[in-house]
């Protein structure tokens, strides 16, 4: 396979992936492998996803060391009746993720369900925001997850919302390895 020479970009720009409907996380690997085409460095931080393994987690080790995929969370959902521990973990990965966001390492870091993270209260819509002001001149940086905070979406440069309109779960249909997983 021929090597890319690594031209970074010229501006990144910050993007969300939000909505009921399903395919935010999916559009963001899509954008991923498009960035790895094009010999850009890929970093998919996953909030709450400590179960699995995802597919994405499985094809990482062989697209290693231009796309990483780092997994926090428990095993699991979130416990919505006592969320601190999950709070813990998730305040512990923010942390992990801004120190990965201005490494210089990655041309494109994606924050998959970190608005989902929001949602349950176990990331706060400033630091999130936060995260938007510290993030490098040249790295895009995208936000996945349902109910994205408004402040979010006027801080984003781009917005696209996932409208769900039919979803084979509604018939029975369980998630699918290969597909949803």
């Amino acid at each position: 396979m021929k090597e890319h020479q690594h031209i970074g970009l010229e501006r990144g720009c910050v993007q969300v992936y939000t909505g009921n409907g399903k395919g935010k996380t999916t559009a963001a690997l899509g954008l991923s492998l498009r960035a790895l085409g094009r010999g850009l460095k890929v970093c998919f931080f996953q909030f709450i996803k400590g179960g699995g393994p995802y597919g994405e987690q499985l094809i990482a080790d062989r697209l290693a060391p231009d796309f990483t995929v780092i997994q926090t969370g428990r095993p699991g959902w979130v416990n919505t009746k006592d969320t601190t521990e999950d709070r813990r973990l998730a305040q512990e990965a923010l942390l992990r993720a801004q120190n990965a966001l201005i490494s210089g390492e990655y041309d494109l870091f994606v924050c998959d369900e970190i608005n989902g993270a929001v949602g349950f209260g176990l990331i706060d819509v400033e630091q999130v925001l936060d995260l938007i002001r510290i993030k490098p001149e040249r790295v895009e940086l995208v936000l996945t997850g349902r109910n994205a905070d408004q402040r979010v979406v006027q801080a984003a440069d781009l917005v696209t919302e996932m409208r769900e309109v039919k979803h084979y779960y509604q018939s029975g249909v369980p998630a699918r390895t290969g597909i949803e997983m």
